[in-house]
């Protein structure tokens, strides 16, 4: 490899463009080719978006030798086949979250990973930023004491009319959960030292397509430390993060996309004698941090901020959130 990793993006997804200019800001990166299933569609795109070559297939994208890095950002039912397909074909692959939606899909990305010898990490692009980083280390420091709670959600409102989107449809293994509801699940997990909670109890609202359209759940880690997290496509657009120790807390505004637009981010300490702190984190684009984690994985002999173990207790305490939310009862793991 050179001393720049080359990227495909393996859809024309709107979703790319958030990820497009990060890629050309990297020192370290460089753009070199989007994939489609229709080749008219995939030349009008890289037209459209200055990429210097296309391709009418994945497969073609994946058989490209001048490819290092495939960001897949096809529909949650897809994820793993064209995972799995990039590292048979020794390709690197950041996936859009939930990387896979099955432990047994799991086991297929992991296996195709290790047998091609080739980075797979979920793009929680939160997960790379400072601010993040921040509060784990000042939990980690002690500075909250004891964690007691964990209050965090992502709602915002899409239409039911709106059926043709890919977050409403059941055989694309949409649903608020899926799609925006891994955020504050995986949060819990990462502040709690990263591992699947003991015991999990969710309830859903189902929607005109048969996903959920709503998901509240609570989960109880072996710490003792209890999570409240919810997620829906009902409610006005709301984000935040609120961590409650015995000595502090830390409430975070801006969870998910901070300094996203260019501007610092800042998440407020509050101690039990009264005091508060407003912490601020400079402007960084959290989906340059994910690219550069990957420049670091591949150039530098890095480990991934985001690795498959991690991955694996997120989809664990997903799953076992459906699962509750499926039989109304509480899932021990």
């Amino acid at each position: 490899m050179s001393d720049k990793i080359r990227w495909a993006l393996l859809t024309t997804a709107k979703i790319n463009d958030a990820l497009i200019d990060p890629i050309r800001q990297a020192e370290r990166s460089e753009l070199v080719a989007v994939g489609s299933r229709s080749l008219e569609r995939a030349k009008a795109y890289a037209q459209e978006k200055s990429i210097p070559k296309a391709h009418g297939s994945y497969e073609d994208l994946l058989a490209d030798p001048d490819i290092d890095v495939i960001y897949n950002a096809l529909p949650n039912g897809m994820h793993c086949e064209w995972t799995v397909k990039a590292a048979e074909a020794g390709k690197h692959v950041l996936c859009e979250k939930p990387l896979v939606i099955s432990m047994e899909e799991f086991d297929q990305v992991e296996s195709a990973a290790v047998d091609g010898d080739v980075t797979v990490f979920e793009a929680f692009m939160y997960l790379h930023h400072p601010q993040t980083r921040k509060v784990r280390s000042m939990i980690e420091e002690g500075q909250l004491g004891t964690i007691q709670l964990i209050n965090s959600w992502f709602n915002f409102y899409l239409p039911p009319e709106n059926a043709g989107n890919v977050r409403l449809q059941s055989d694309l293994e949409g649903g608020s959960a899926w799609d925006v509801g891994v955020y504050p699940n995986s949060m819990a997990v990462f502040m709690t030292g990263g591992r699947a909670p003991r015991e999990v109890w969710a309830d859903q609202i189902v929607g005109e397509s048969s996903v959920d359209v709503a998901m509240r759940a609570q989960l109880k880690f072996g710490s003792g430390t209890i999570a409240q997290v919810s997620s829906g496509f009902r409610t006005a657009f709301r984000q935040a993060v609120y961590i409650v120790g015995d000595k502090g807390t830390i409430a975070i505004a801006e969870p998910w996309k901070p300094g996203v637009e260019g501007q610092d981010s800042h998440i407020i300490f509050s101690t039990i004698d009264g005091k508060e702190e407003t912490i601020t984190i400079p402007a960084v684009n959290p989906y340059l941090c994910e690219v550069q984690a990957m420049e670091a994985c591949l150039l530098d002999g890095a480990s991934p901020v985001v690795p498959l173990s991690l991955s694996r207790e997120f989809l664990k305490s997903m799953l076992a959130t459906y699962k509750s939310a499926a039989t109304g009862q509480v899932v021990t793991m």
